[in-house]
């Protein structure tokens, strides 16, 4: 099938924006034309892309999987646009990372300081996202690196995992729940105790999930939430006992504001490793961050 690249680069901005005009806006045409673009495209395909209403525009099935496939390729054209310009020198240019809040404080911060300074006209674009959502966004040529948990059982389809660092996962709490100190503790115990968590959309609570599941323990979470930090807070003021990596916790050990619970059952080790695309050449600025780390 022969249809002009222009179509789909309406198609892109109308998409994106779900506004014509916004659209006609952004690509120095008339409203007029971005209706005929659209109008064009759908009878080439065969298929309705937008759900149009008087004051909203809404992508159909159609569009959504269309869009999946044209938002990938435009940032596909980007990133060789950019590899081009930052063929001979860093003297300009973009660095986009896919990276957690909790993966940025306690890993990447000295990093980017590091970068910044060696690299100082290369612009640093950081997502913070949940790991899994990293994952997409790579595969969707949004970022050019994602800094992730690797789950387990987590896919990384035509992608490069390279290993950097092992987490150990333990549940703390605070002089609080002293009782339970010099206690050695099962799961089915540890599932009786009010558990503070991160949310399911997260690889480090999925990886919570299979360890309760692989014993057949049900627990429900006293508290639910998107931030370590904040588990580790609420730990600290002892409204529970939270589920998370050592590494992320040394300070609190240290001056005794937390304790590790001991359990019969081991935790496995994690690991925090980078993400590259098999398909995409990795830019040179990314390239020079991998190396840092």
């Amino acid at each position: 099938m022969d249809i002009n690249f222009e179509l789909y680069k309406v198609f892109y901005y109308v998409a994106k924006h779900l506004s014509f005009s916004a659209a006609a806006n952004e690509l120095y045409i008339s409203q007029s034309a971005v209706s005929q673009a659209i109008k064009l495209l759908e009878e080439k395909l065969n298929a309705k892309l937008f759900v149009r209403s008087t004051k909203q525009v809404h992508l159909s099935p159609a569009g959504v999987l269309l869009f999946t496939h044209v938002e990938q390729a435009f940032q596909f054209l980007k990133l060789g646009e950019r590899n081009i310009n930052e063929l001979h020198s860093l003297e300009q240019g973009e660095l986009r990372i896919g990276a957690s809040d909790t993966i940025c404080k306690y890993y990447l911060l000295p990093y980017f300081k590091q970068f910044n300074q060696l690299y100082p006209k290369i612009k640093l674009n950081v997502t913070n996202r949940p790991s899994p959502v990293c994952t997409e966004l790579l595969t969707k040529g949004l970022v050019d690196i994602s800094v992730v948990n690797l789950g387990p059982d987590a896919s990384y389809h035509n992608m490069t995992v390279s290993k950097r660092k092992a987490l150990h996962d333990v549940f703390v709490s605070s002089s609080t729940f002293a009782n339970l100190q010099n206690q050695r503790l099962s799961l089915e115990d540890i599932a009786t105790l009010p558990l503070l968590t991160l949310e399911k959309n997260t690889t480090t609570r999925s990886f919570l999930d299979s360890i309760f599941a692989k014993q057949n323990i049900l627990f429900q979470p006293e508290i639910q939430l998107g931030s370590v930090d904040l588990l580790i807070e609420l730990a600290k003021i002892g409204l529970g006992i939270a589920f998370v990596s050592r590494e992320y916790i040394k300070q609190e050990l240290a001056v005794n504001q937390l304790f590790t619970l001991t359990l019969t059952t081991e935790i496995p080790p994690r690991e925090l490793g980078i993400i590259t695309h098999d398909c995409l050449p990795v830019p040179l600025a990314a390239q020079k961050f991998i190396d840092l780390l």
